[in-house]
């Protein structure tokens, strides 16, 4: 079988993917330009130069740097609909994407700019391009947990747009227990749960994330096989894993794609998926990392298959439009 093909031809969802991570320098360019801003770059090319960094750190320093271009609605909609656009020639069919509300609301950014902005871009991309989606509001974990509570609060009038909350940013030494009282209120409200565990941090950050937190899913998770115990949780109770394997080597978890430990992962039996995180920085969407990963480890149509299937179990659509997707992914796999 032609692997390519197959890659291209098959359904996908998206479920770790950081909207203001999708900022090329094209559109930092735009933005600037449009709303006045100097940036400390002089070209395109020069903002792509800025994107080689050495570690999760040094990423997001020229990741909050980029995000100050944003600044209403209208810069949230065009960022958000060009990723949505290029998702399509990916065959994305159902995202799930981050935002972090306080690299804005800190700038002095209305919450309702920067939710109005992304969700007007997310209906279109439903009406237009067909691809489904739902919301996840991430809080910074190297701010403070009362910090992440006033996010909260100022999250509430939009419950009808916001489906869950998650946890990102800089992970070591800030470990999920930091924000409990948070994820328990968010519960309370209704939100579903997800936290970044086990990329940087140890393996007991993802048991926080799992105990402490009670999250549905944990986005990256790689480090897990270092405990043999979590392992097996993460099998036995189906806990998704959110990985992407382009960010992984960019940030340095792996020194290359052929380290990468996203088969041993599936051997496991555990419910691994295939995301882009930050495209713009890390050099691929969705595509490129299923392609790259699958030269790399030399991943069977199976293995492909069923990357893409667990992508639509892991999803928190129902469970009549995952069958549905997930009967394309055969249909597409003949």
């Amino acid at each position: 079988m032609n692997l390519t093909g197959l890659i291209e031809r098959i359904p996908k969802a998206e479920l770790h993917l950081h909207i203001e991570g999708t900022l090329e320098p094209e559109m930092m360019m735009q933005l600037a330009e449009r709303n006045g801003i100097e940036l400390a770059y002089t070209s395109v090319e020069h903002i792509r130069r800025a994107y080689d960094f050495t570690d999760l750190q040094s990423f997001l320093d020229i990741y909050y740097a980029g995000a100050q271009v944003l600044i209403t609605a209208q810069d949230f909609y065009d960022l958000t609909f060009a990723y949505l656009e290029r998702a399509a020639r990916d065959n994305v069919r159902h995202v799930e994407i981050f935002f972090d509300p306080q690299t804005h609301t800190d700038r002095g950014i209305s919450f309702s700019t920067v939710v109005d902005g992304i969700c007007g871009a997310l209906r279109d991309g439903e009406t237009r391009l067909g691809i489904t989606h739902r919301l996840i509001m991430c809080f910074l974990r190297h701010l403070s947990a009362e910090a992440a509570m006033q996010t909260l609060e100022d999250s509430l009038p939009y419950k009808d747009r916001i489906h869950a909350v998650g946890l990102d940013s800089s992970e070591l030494g800030h470990p999920p227990s930091k924000f409990v009282q948070v994820f328990d209120r968010a519960r309370s409200e209704g939100y579903l749960t997800v936290a970044h565990a086990g990329e940087e941090g140890p393996p007991d950050y993802i048991w926080q994330a799992l105990d402490a937190l009670q999250v549905e899913r944990i986005d990256h998770g790689v480090r897990c096989l270092e405990d043999p115990a979590l392992v097996q949780r993460l099998a036995g109770d189906r806990i998704p894993l959110t990985v992407c394997p382009l960010s992984n080597v960019k940030l340095r978890v792996f020194d290359t794609l052929e380290d990468h430990n996203l088969k041993q992962l599936l051997n496991a039996g555990i419910c691994a998926t295939v995301n882009s995180d930050d495209p713009a920085y890390f050099g691929g969407y969705i595509g490129e990392n299923f392609l790259r990963i699958q030269q790399a480890l030399d991943l069977d149509a199976d293995d492909i298959v069923c990357l893409a299937k667990n992508a639509f179990a892991a999803s928190f659509l129902n469970d009549e439009d995952k069958r549905h997707y997930i009967a394309a992914i055969d249909q597409a796999a003949r």
